[in-house]
């Protein structure tokens, strides 16, 4: 009896050595650890894009690039950072306006659109054109806004918004401020 008691407390001391030694020697670097639980972010990636947005059955948009990020994040959005192009449909399924920029963002949550680099929206039936280096679009409110310069190219002439301006998608109608340049206002002063 006197043998396994010795033989039992002889194994509880080399495991307990055995343990306290293994935990001593364990060091984990703070770095590695922080890195195991951080949230990383999924990008997907895709070329030659070419999709389409309808709303209650009818296409509305046609967008084409050669390059898209999409970034699952909490606040998922989508980066085209090469170019995109997007033509704007009429009930008619005509092209109404079309829209070119260098780099975009869309932020899915908020349906709007961030434009950067020379950007160019263009209604075909007028020849209307808006210029700007960055411009919001709303999506849900089918309108444009900056609070950037930009210029409006009409036949005839050219108006300046010095501080920005809000504009319809199909670019009928738009306030400008701070705006410079000939402009067209009844003898009323009212506009229709």
């Amino acid at each position: 009896m006197q043998r396994k008691r010795t033989t039992y407390y002889f194994f509880a001391a080399v495991l307990l050595i055995g343990f306290v030694s293994m935990m001593s020697s364990c060091e984990n670097d703070p770095k590695v650890v922080d890195d195991l639980y951080k949230k990383q972010i999924a990008i997907e990636e895709a070329k030659n894009i070419e999709s389409y947005m309808s709303q209650q059955g009818k296409v509305k948009a046609k967008l084409t690039a050669p390059y898209m990020l999409r970034y699952q994040a909490d606040s998922p959005y989508i980066e085209f950072p090469r170019t995109l192009h997007v033509d704007f449909y009429n009930d008619s399924t005509e092209i109404e306006s079309t829209l070119d920029a260098r780099y975009s963002k869309y932020v899915e949550y908020d349906h709007k659109v961030l434009l950067r680099d020379s950007v160019l929206v263009l209604n075909i039936k007028s020849g209307d054109t808006l210029k700007t280096q960055e411009l919001w679009w709303d999506q849900d409110k089918q309108e444009f806004y900056t609070s950037k310069p930009a210029q409006i190219y009409q036949p005839d002439k050219i108006i300046f918004a010095k501080y920005g301006l809000k504009a319809a998608q199909d670019l009928k109608s738009y306030t400008l401020y701070g705006s410079e340049g000939p402009m067209l206002v009844p003898e009323n002063g009212i506009p229709d």
